[in-house]
């Protein structure tokens, strides 16, 4: 289960793309998460994903 409140939500998805996970893809296809809706999640906190880093920043 992943955190509904959006700032838990960045912490956690930070920091499972740095220890497990190689890219936002493999996140959510390991969580069944669809990619769309976890980006819009923290898009909302103006948060959104960089490549480069495997972060949202």
């Amino acid at each position: 289960m992943i955190p509904k409140e959006p700032v838990m939500l960045l912490s956690f998805v930070n920091l499972k793309l740095r220890d497990y996970y190689s890219d936002l893809e493999a996140l959510c296809d390991d969580l069944a998460i669809e990619e769309c809706v976890l980006t819009e999640k923290l898009a909302v906190i103006d948060y959104h994903y960089d490549k480069e880093k495997n972060q949202f920043v």
